[in-house]
């Protein structure tokens, strides 16, 4: 069997851990969602969101609260950006709410000097992040091995520790065409030791320079073109085949469409079943991918060492088959309605829906 990419790897560790956190989240969290219910008794709780919200946005709030200029600097959130996520987790999400200083116009909602404050809910959702990647971390080193855990945080830390560039500690939430958008990379040095932390900066390095080369983004390409053989495939199989949500394999095939990559076309002509096609160009496309990612992993080689580009590999087969153990959900968790995908994704597909790894 050919070796899978090395961000498929990296991407099956990543998600795995997450789902993994935001199911003893959902777990342990009064909250609400739109189609899965609300926790009994919680009608005002905060609505359900993943572990990326946290990382990027939310662990940023104390308990007190913190102006909106100060939490701006920490989640390195460009002007732009700021009054949509402020609105997104207080009004939209119900985790925050905003209040006014003495000095600040009362007509300047979310002005620099205003407060973010955690509301009720907020706060007892705070409570339960903060100490959950300690514990995922550590039920994986009792479930997987100490020492594979350990060898895969030392080889992780040996490649990232060489990155140039100051990389946030998670995933940027996906942009148009998918595309990873990146925060301003000079104002902060991360630190973070935390496996998703190393896993999200190696992964995201890795999309980085693949897309300076590839008119489509690394999500498209491998959670759905390398699927796509020379008969088509049918588009109800993608979420299955590709292990992310429906709304994300339908913005990847809007994209693809637009572009003259793929056609979704009816199987036969007495068929209702859609099948997707690639055109010459997304042909081209897909093994333009599957060239690329060896090609970037070969010079990751030569200008980080082989020694740690292989470590880093080697740690991560040894993992790659024993993480699903971990992801049955709680009964009471919104994955036990869904049907439990094949596999997991080959690039994460976070999305503004509350940044679920798998789009959902």
């Amino acid at each position: 069997m050919k070796p899978l990419p090395l961000p498929t790897l990296l991407s099956h560790a990543l998600v795995a851990f997450i789902i993994e956190f935001d199911n003893e989240f959902e777990h342990r969290t009064p909250h609400r969602t739109t189609r899965h219910g609300t926790t009994p008794g919680s009608c005002r709780a905060p609505f359900l969101l993943s572990m990326v919200m946290w990382s990027g946005f939310l662990r940023f709030v104390p308990d007190e609260g913190i102006s909106v200029s100060e939490f701006q600097r920490l989640a390195r959130l460009p002007k732009k950006n700021l009054r949509t996520w402020l609105t997104r987790m207080s009004e939209w999400w119900g985790y925050v709410t905003l209040e006014p200083n003495a000095a600040e116009d009362p007509l300047m909602k979310g002005g620099a000097g205003w407060i973010i404050r955690p509301t009720p809910g907020g706060t007892k959702a705070l409570e339960s992040w903060r100490p959950l990647t300690g514990i995922i971390e550590e039920r994986w080193q009792a479930r997987l091995g100490r020492d594979a855990v350990e060898e895969l945080r030392d080889s992780l830390s040996a490649l990232v520790n060489k990155f140039e560039v100051d990389l946030p500690d998670f995933l940027p939430i996906l942009g148009y065409g998918l595309r990873s958008d990146l925060p301003d990379l000079h104002s902060h040095a991360p630190s973070d030791s935390a496996l998703p932390s190393l896993l999200s900066r190696a992964l995201l390095a890795f999309a980085i320079e693949f897309e300076r080369e590839s008119d489509l983004a690394l999500a498209i390409c491998a959670n759905v073109l390398r699927l796509v053989n020379e008969d088509g495939v049918p588009v109800r199989e993608l979420p299955r085949l590709a292990g992310v949500s429906k709304e994300a394999i339908a913005i990847a095939l809007s994209f693809l469409e637009k572009r003259g990559y793929a056609n979704v076309e009816p199987q036969s002509a007495a068929s209702r079943t859609k099948v997707l096609k690639l055109t010459s160009k997304g042909r081209h496309a897909r093994e333009t991918y599957h060239q690329l990612v060896q090609a970037i992993e070969e010079r990751w080689q030569d200008r980080f060492g082989k020694n740690v580009i292989t470590g880093l590999r080697t740690s991560l087969e040894r993992l790659d088959g024993e993480l699903f153990r971990g992801l049955d959900p709680y009964p009471n968790c919104w994955r036990v309605a869904v049907p439990r995908p094949e596999g997991l994704p080959h690039y994460p597909m976070i999305l503004h829906r509350g940044g679920f790894p798998d789009g959902s």
